[in-house]
């Protein structure tokens, strides 16, 4: 019975540690850029798309094609830095936890839902 009210304890805290990280990934600014910065993006910790910011010299119609693939770019720049970020943040909020199955962490490299 005692290891269960262990468990449930650190249960409790890993809740808590992942509604902090929740918020401080809510409040993160991310910014992707492409072609030596002409391009750039800006993503929450979330992944939600915030600013675009393009070089006036790309605001041309032979630029289009140009402009579209570094916007793609960009966006995977971002997302590749947010992803890093919550993974951090993750390990930061499950560091120390023992439950059963977890490893001091998520089983399996389960990734959450964003």
């Amino acid at each position: 019975m005692k290891n269960l009210t262990n468990m449930l304890k650190q249960a409790q805290q890993m809740q808590s540690r992942m509604q902090e990280m929740q918020a401080k990934l809510e409040a993160l600014e991310v910014e992707g850029a492409a072609g030596a910065g002409m391009v750039k993006v800006t993503l929450s910790g979330k992944g939600d798309l915030r600013r675009v910011a393009i070089d006036p010299s790309l605001m041309t119609a032979d630029e289009r094609e140009v402009v579209e693939d570094l916007l793609v770019a960009a966006h995977a720049d971002a997302k590749a830095k947010v992803e890093a970020a919550a993974a951090e943040e993750m390990q930061k909020a499950t560091a120390g936890l023992n439950i059963p199955g977890m490893g001091g962490g998520l089983p399996g490299g389960l990734k959450l839902p964003f």
